[in-house]
């Protein structure tokens, strides 16, 4: 793409493969903020381009839409170290989560029982049974 074309919504639309409702939604948020020609149609450029690659990479690495308004809105992201820190953090829970999935389901393709006779399929059903409240 030359700096100087411009888009039409439907046409960066399909360069993400994404519906135009959707750049629409992201631009209603303030995510994007495309030029307009005249008559009022949307005109994205390089740099509309680039956010939307970017907006997809922060999704793609977990964050929300409202997160990422906050981060990109900033004249530097890391201005939000805090934001950034505690989605470090749900990252590291959602690995942590991830790893005993995959080790539950690896001891199941490696283990001769059933989830009746087999002790440690036993002890993790045993422990996502939550304990009666006291009233």
């Amino acid at each position: 793409m030359k700096s100087s074309e411009e888009l039409a919504i439907g046409e960066l639309a399909e360069r993400f493969g994404l519906e135009t409702h959707v750049l629409r939604h992201w631009e209603s948020m303030g995510l994007l903020a495309p030029a307009r020609r005249a008559g009022g149609q949307r005109a994205y450029g390089r740099g509309d381009l680039e956010r939307v690659a970017l907006i997809l990479m922060g999704k793609e690495a977990g964050f929300t839409l409202g997160e990422l308004r906050v981060l990109l809105s900033a004249a530097d992201p890391m201005d939000h170290r805090d934001l950034l820190r505690q989605h470090v953090q749900e990252l590291e829970r959602r690995i942590s989560r991830a790893l005993a999935a995959k080790e539950l389901v690896e001891h199941a393709l490696a283990c001769p029982h059933s989830f009746a006779e087999c002790e440690h399929a036993r002890e993790q059903i045993a422990g996502r049974i939550p304990e009666i409240l006291e009233k």
